[in-house]
């Protein structure tokens, strides 16, 4: 019994091992390759090959919108006048519903890709003081004078395992920055803290 216990945890062993390394591989190329279709689905572009057959490279889609993007990239940093760019933004400010919709989601690209950053600056918020109970959230706005709110600071909570969270305005005296790179912080804050870094020191002992 003993011999035959010993044989069946190693075989769960090596399933979870075996299971650990598929799973997030199949999840991470299944969202990928779910993305390239979807994109690919914008400019559908089919090779003929004869008459009556064509052929469908995937990825080629999104090669020419990354291209695109690129170029309107390049036009508008060298070619077009920047005080065009302003003119046009300016005409979409003015449209109530397209204003919120366009400011909306270039100011959550900015966030993350653009030369200020938002979500760059983790912190430890006390969100009961008696229980000493803390939350983990990023700066989006430092300075909120313009709504009359002062001394206080815009903080996001990302939620875990989802891709929404919350914003709450917090006195900035309950703020302690985290010495972390916001990277690690998003991470650990989206896997329910089950994602960490690991130490490189800890990676040659386990081996």
């Amino acid at each position: 019994m003993e011999i035959k216990n010993s044989v069946l945890k190693r075989i769960i062993s090596y399933f979870i091992r075996g299971l650990v390394l598929v799973a997030p591989l199949y999840a991470t190329v299944l969202i990928i390759w779910s993305g390239v279709e979807y994109l690919d689905n914008i400019i559908p572009i089919d090779i003929p090959i004869s008459n009556q057959q064509s052929v469908y490279l995937p990825g080629l889609g999104v090669l020419i919108i990354i291209l695109g993007i690129i170029l309107l990239g390049f036009l508008f940093s060298t070619i077009i006048p920047q005080s065009f760019f302003k003119f046009t933004e300016s005409l979409m400010r003015r449209i109530p519903l397209v204003s919120l919709i366009y400011y909306s989601i270039k100011d959550l690209i900015l966030a993350f890709v653009g030369d200020k950053k938002k979500f760059n600056q983790p912190v430890l918020v006390t969100i009961y003081k008696d229980a000493e109970i803390k939350k983990i959230g990023f700066i989006t706005q430092n300075d909120l004078t313009h709504l009359k709110i002062t001394d206080h600071v815009a903080v996001y909570f990302p939620f875990s395992y989802s891709l929404s969270g919350e914003l709450l305005i917090v006195p900035a005296a309950l703020i302690v920055p985290v010495e972390a790179s916001s990277t690690d912080v998003m991470k650990m804050i989206v896997s329910g803290g089950v994602s960490v870094k690991v130490s490189k020191e800890e990676t040659t002992e386990e081996d």
